[in-house]
């Protein structure tokens, strides 16, 4: 799944990053959904909806980190800059 979304951000000329912690934290949240590899697709795909909708309109070459923060939805997901970096 994840290796998915890296390709549509390479298409777009953008790359993305999942952090271990996010790896892990996307792990935990389908976990407590008791759905298996549906609840994984089902917590990227919540992670990933606003930034692919948006996607091909920012400016190429942006790099976007996915930190556990932006999984549990307590950070919007920014292109890796000073404000992602806070």
């Amino acid at each position: 799944l994840v290796r998915q979304y890296h390709k549509l951000f390479e298409m777009e000329g953008a790359e993305l990053e999942f952090t271990p912690d996010a790896l892990k934290e996307i792990a935990k949240v389908a976990r407590a959904k008791n759905t298996g590899a549906r609840g994984l697709r089902s917590v990227i795909e919540a992670v990933m909806f606003d930034i692919m909708y948006e996607l091909p309109d920012q400016e190429r070459g942006g790099n976007y980190v996915i930190t556990p923060e932006v999984v549990t939805g307590e950070k919007p997901l920014f292109q890796n800059d000073e404000s992602a970096a806070a």
